[in-house]
C-alpha cells in the first residue's frame, strides 16, 4: 500500500528480489532498495526503541545522519539501515539502545592504505561539481560517499531549477544528476560508495568504513563537501515513527517510490516545505496544510500558488504543539503565535494525520572539520556552525577545502558553483593555470547571490569569510 503507483515525472525502476529476515521472519525487497526501506514500505514503523523509556522510534533523515534508524544486523547493532543495502539472507532485529554489543565475536577484513592526490567527501551537487572540474583539468580525485547512490539532493529533486542557463534552468535535479554522474563516470573518477568517513587526522588521512574494513586515505588536498542534517525542533512527541525530515520525505518518494504517509501535516513554508509538499501531492500523499511560524511565507510565490492551487491551506503564525500516537503520528496539535512568537491559549488545531514533515531548516554537517582542527562559528543565517576560510574557500587548515552546504545552507545552484571554486582554487595551488577560470566563477556565484534571497547569506559570509 505504500508504493507509488502512478507519477507524473518519475518512473521507478523496480527490478530483482531479495529476501532478507527481520526478527525471524522474510522480507522481501527490491534490487538496490536499503533495508530500512524496504522494512518501511512493508509496513515496520517502528525500528527501535529509545534506552531509557523504551518509546517507539522510527526514520527520520533517511540519509545516514542521525540515530533514528540504528539496528542490529547479523549481530552487529548500531548499523545505519537507511544506507544499508539490502543483502539475500542478511538478519536484522530491532535493537533497544545505544550501548548494545555484538551478538558474537565479528571478524573483519584487513586494513588497507589509499594515497591520492586529491580526495573529495560527499558527492552531492558540490562534490560531483569539484570532482568533474578537476578531473577535466587533468587531475582525477577520489570521490568518497556514505550513501549507495552518487547525486546527494539533486537525485530527490523533481522539481525544475530557476535562473540562467549557467545555472541548469529549466532542467530537473534528477536529470542534472544523471548528467553530472554519467560525466564523472567518463572522466574515470574514483567513487567509493557505501563508505562512512568517521575521522580527520592531522589534515593528511581520513578514516573510512567502507566494505567492511577501515581505510586509510592519505592526500595532499582534502575537499569536505559533506552537506547539511536535518534539524529537529522541540514539541511533545516528536520523536514517535512518522515525524520525518522533508528530505527524508523526498528521498522516500522520489528515490524509492515510497509514500511517506497517506496523510500528512508539513511544518514550515520556506522553499523546502513548499516544494516538498508538492511532490507528495503529485505522488498520491493528501497534504492536511502547511504551517509556518513566521508571520509570512517563507518561500517562492510559485511553489505556494502551485500547492494553494490543490486547495492546500498555508497557516502562518503557526507552529506544532504536539503529535499523538502510540506506535506511530495519529493526530498533530497546532497553535497560533503571536508577534513575539509565544504560543496563543485557545487557538490548537487538531488535525488527523499518520506523518508530520519537518521542513524547519538544516545544518551544516561540520564535525569532521571541527574534529580535524579547522576554525568554525556559529552563524544562524548559515544554518549553524560553519568552517572560516577565504573567498576561494580554503579553510584554516592546510591544503583543506569546502563547498555546498557545509558552508552554509543554499540551494544546489550555489552548491555547483561552489563546487567548482574550490576545484580551481586547488589547481591553482598545484599550479595550474585556472586564474581566469577562478575568477570568472566568483564572480558568476557572487551574481547568483544578489537577488533579494541572497541577502540573508551575504551578511552570514562576512562573518566567516577572511582574506
Amino acid at each position: 500500500m505504500r508504493e507509488i503507483s502512478k507519477h507524473p515525472v518519475l518512473r521507478f525502476e523496480r527490478s530483482g528480489s531479495v529476501e532478507f529476515i527481520f526478527e525471524g521472519k522474510p522480507v522481501s525487497a527490491y534490487k538496490g532498495e536499503t533495508v530500512a526501506m524496504a522494512l518501511y514500505r512493508n509496513g515496520v514503523d517502528v525500528f527501535s526503541e529509545s534506552p531509557k523509556l523504551h518509546r517507539p522510534r522510527g526514520m527520520f533523515c533517511a540519509i545516514g545522519k542521525c540515530s533514528s534508524c540504528l539496528m542490529r544486523v547479523n549481530g552487529v547493532p548500531n548499523v545505519r539501515t537507511c544506507i544499508l543495502p539490502v543483502r539475500e539472507g542478511m538478519k536484522v532485529e530491532r535493537q533497544r539502545g545505544l550501548g548494545e554489543k555484538p551478538s558474537k565475536s565479528i571478524s573483519y577484513p584487513p586494513s588497507k592504505e589509499i594515497a591520492k592526490e586529491v580526495v573529495i567527501v560527499g558527492s552531492g551537487p558540490a562534490g560531483l561539481s569539484a570532482a568533474i572540474t578537476l578531473a577535466e583539468n587533468g587531475v582525477v580525485p577520489l570521490l568518497v560517499e556514505q550513501n549507495p547512490r552518487p547525486g546527494g539532493q539533486l537525485i530527490k529533486q523533481t522539481h525544475k531549477f530557476f535562473g540562467s542557463e549557467r545555472e541548469n534552468a529549466g532542467k530537473r535535479g534528477i536529470d542534472i544528476a544523471e548528467e553530472m554522474i554519467a560525466k564523472l563516470k567518463e572522466l574515470g573518477v574514483d567513487l567509493l560508495l557505501n563508505s562512512t568517513a568517521f575521522a580527520f587526522y592531522e589534515g593528511k588521512t581520513l578514516g573510512v568504513f567502507s566494505e567492511n574494513r577501515y581505510v586509510k586515505i592519505h592526500s595532499k588536498y582534502f575537499l569536505f563537501a559533506t552537506g547539511a542534517a536535518e534539524r529537529m525542533i522541540p514539541f511533545e512527541g516528536n520523536d514517535l515513527p512518522g515525524v520525518f525530515g522533508a528530505g527524508a520525505a523526498q528521498t522516500m518518494m522520489n528515490v524509492y517510490g515510497i509514500k511517506p504517509g497517506e496523510n500528512v501535516l508539513m511544518v514550515g513554508a520556506g522553499n523546502v516545505g513548499l516544494i516538498v509538499s508538492y511532490q507528495m501531492l503529485q505522488a498520491g500523499v493528501n497534504v492536511k496544510a502547511v504551517i509556518e511560524a513566521a508571520p509570512e511565507i517563507g518561500g517562492y510565490f510559485v511553489h505556494a500558488a502551485k500547492i494553494r492551487r490543490f486547495g492546500v491551506p498555508i497557516y502562518t503564525s503557526t507552529t506544532i504543539k504536539k503529535v499523538l500516537g502510540r506506535k506511530r503520528v495519529e493526530k498533530a496539535i497546532t497553535i497560533s503565535l503571536n508577534e513575539k512568537f509565544e504560543e496563543i491559549p485557545g487557538t490548537e488545531n487538531e488535525f488527523d494525520v499518520d506523518t508530520v514533515c519537518l521542513a524547519t531548516g538544516l545544518m551544516p554537517s561540520v564535525r569532521l572539520l571541527a574534529q580535524s582542527g579547522v576554525e568554525v562559528k556559529y552563524v544562524s543565517s548559515l544554518g549553524g556552525y560553519v568552517p572560516l576560510r577565504d573567498k576561494y574557500l580554503k579553510t584554516s587548515l592546510k591544503n583543506v577545502y569546502v563547498a555546498g552546504d557545509v558552508t552554509g545552507v543554499e540551494e544546489a545552484s550555489t552548491a555547483i558553483l561552489e563546487g567548482e571554486i574550490a576545484a580551481y582554487s586547488i589547481l591553482s595551488n598545484m599550479g595550474k593555470d585556472v586564474e581566469d577560470k577562478l575568477s570568472k566563477t566568483v564572480s558568476e556565484l557572487s551574481e547568483l547571490r544578489s537577488g533579494p534571497f541572497g541577502n540573508k547569506i551575504i551578511s552570514g559570509l562576512k562573518e566567516v569569510t577572511y582574506e
